[in-house]
C-alpha cells in the first residue's frame, strides 16, 4: 500500500493546512512556498494519478471539476484571471507524485509568465 501523500495527510487533519475550497472530489490549500501573489493548490482527494497525464486519461471529468474549482478560486482570491500549471515529473519540477494543479494570480507580470 502507498503512504499517503503530504496532501492526503493535510486532508486528513495530520498536518495542518488551511483548506481553501472542498468538493467531494477536490479541495485547495495554499502554496507553503508562493511564486505569486496568489499560489494555491488544487488537488483531487484521490493519490490514484500520479500527475496530470494520468488524471486526463483516468478521469478527465475530475481534471475538468479541478479546473472548475482553480476558476472559483480565483475569482474569489484575485481578478478571475489565473495560470493553471501541472508540472508533470521530477525533471520539470514535481515533487509529491499526487497530481496538482499550481493557480497563480495577482500581479503577475510578463516576465513571470515567460511571455
Amino acid at each position: 500500500m502507498t503512504e499517503p501523500s503530504i496532501f492526503t495527510r493535510i486532508l486528513n487533519g495530520e498536518i495542518p493546512g488551511e483548506i481553501l475550497a472542498d468538493t467531494d472530489r477536490v479541495f485547495a490549500i495554499r502554496d507553503i512556498a508562493p511564486q505569486a501573489p496568489v499560489h494555491l493548490l488544487v488537488i483531487p482527494k484521490t493519490q490514484e494519478y500520479r500527475d496530470v497525464t494520468e488524471l486526463a486519461a483516468g478521469d478527465p471529468e475530475l481534471l475538468a471539476e479541478m479546473v472548475a474549482v482553480a476558476k472559483d478560486l480565483a475569482t474569489e482570491h484575485a481578478d478571475g484571471e489565473f495560470r493553471l500549471i501541472f508540472n508533470t515529473g521530477a525533471g520539470a519540477g514535481q515533487t509529491v507524485f499526487h497530481v496538482h494543479a499550481h493557480l497563480l494570480a495577482g500581479g503577475l507580470d510578463e516576465k513571470s509568465l515567460g511571455a
